[in-house]
């Protein structure tokens, strides 16, 4: 059976050293999301035009769509020192004041997860963020002061797979709110040959885009693919990526045609087959096929919703017809032997 591990990415610390290698520096050598693009290029070419820190930065959309890539290019080309943490790193206040001290004038402080801040780390955040000065508690009980330190402008860019998440107070002290969509297969096929470049691997057109259509329309995957099809095309093959090669590559670690890997299909089946097509509780989907609620809320589900494969509904989950006729599994027939889910 392949190795889920290979698309997952539970092997992080090999798969962070390979996509950073292949990160765009610059927003000219970005792919994909124009409109995303253009207004970040005004915002910065304006703050460089006036010598100030840029306006704070709010990213949000599914994973793998390039937030911090996006944050790090914001940094290069605005020419300043980059920092970065994530929400889940900043446990209590005290880890924010020592990073917020340490920020100087127009600086780029990036937040990962932002949306995983502590209510009290955050309420700590606002006073940087719109007032620029780090209130520090001196004492406690009813001597307790608190001290407000003034600090250099700054820009600083939080990023989030949920922006619902976000509060609302948090969220209306970014000037910038934007949202990365997934990718085309064109912008993808940009993404898989200029990698494939930066490897030295030589690939055809078509095994780019056979990469491009299975990636679930996200660059990290697809570079991710094309890492696993190029060490099959070294091993099996002469080292050159062909449609072939790239197909026998991919059914071999089971992505489908769709971009779906082993957990996609194992959910699909299980509403199809045990549940006839559901209605079927998120619970009772992770329990049967072992797996987490939330990853299958926040990783899977999506892109299967955007397939037409799956709908949410307040009852539970349900299968589509196009699922039954994907997966060829027929429905369950009511008394009139009409099927049960239409």
């Amino acid at each position: 059976m392949p190795d889920r591990q290979l698309i997952s990415g539970d092997r992080q610390a090999e798969d962070l050293q390979f996509e950073a290698g292949l990160r765009p520096r610059r927003l000219a050598d970005f792919t994909g999301q124009t409109k995303l693009k253009e207004n970040l290029g005004i915002a910065i070419q304006a703050a460089r035009m006036r010598g100030e820190a840029m306006d704070h930065v709010l990213l949000y959309g599914p994973p793998g769509l390039g937030k911090t890539t996006l944050a790090s290019i914001i940094g290069e080309e605005l020419e300043v020192t980059f920092t970065s943490t994530s929400g889940p790193v900043l446990q209590k206040k005290l880890d924010l004041t020592g990073i917020l001290s340490n920020i100087r004038a127009r600086q780029v402080f990036f937040i990962d997860e932002i949306h995983r801040l502590l209510p009290d780390v955050e309420e700590m955040l606002y006073a940087a963020l719109e007032d620029f000065r780090v209130d520090i508690l001196v004492g406690a009980g009813p001597g307790a002061r608190t001290h407000s330190l003034p600090m250099p402008k700054f820009t600083a860019i939080g990023a989030t797979t949920r922006q619902g998440l976000v509060s609302a107070p948090l969220r209306g002290r970014f000037g910038l709110v934007l949202r990365l969509d997934p990718y085309h297969v064109d912008e993808l096929q940009t993404i898989v040959n200029r990698s494939a470049r930066l490897l030295g691997v030589a690939i055809e057109e078509g095994a780019a885009e056979e990469i491009a259509r299975r990636c679930r329309g996200t660059p990290r995957i697809a570079n991710r693919l094309l890492r696993r099809v190029r060490d099959y095309a070294q091993v099996r093959a002469d080292g050159r990526i062909t449609q072939p090669v790239a197909q026998t590559a991919l059914n071999l670690l089971d992505v489908d045609r769709y971009g779906l890997d082993e957990i996609d299909q194992k959910i699909m089946l299980t509403i199809l087959e045990k549940y006839q097509g559901g209605p079927v509780g998120v619970n009772t989907i992770a329990a049967s096929i072992s797996e987490e609620p939330d990853t299958i809320e926040e990783v899977y589900e999506p892109y299967l919703i955007q397939l037409g494969f799956l709908n949410r509904t307040p009852r539970g989950r349900t299968a589509t017809e196009l699922a039954f006729d994907y997966f060829n599994v027929k429905p369950k027939l009511r008394n009139d032997g009409q099927p049960a889910l239409f």
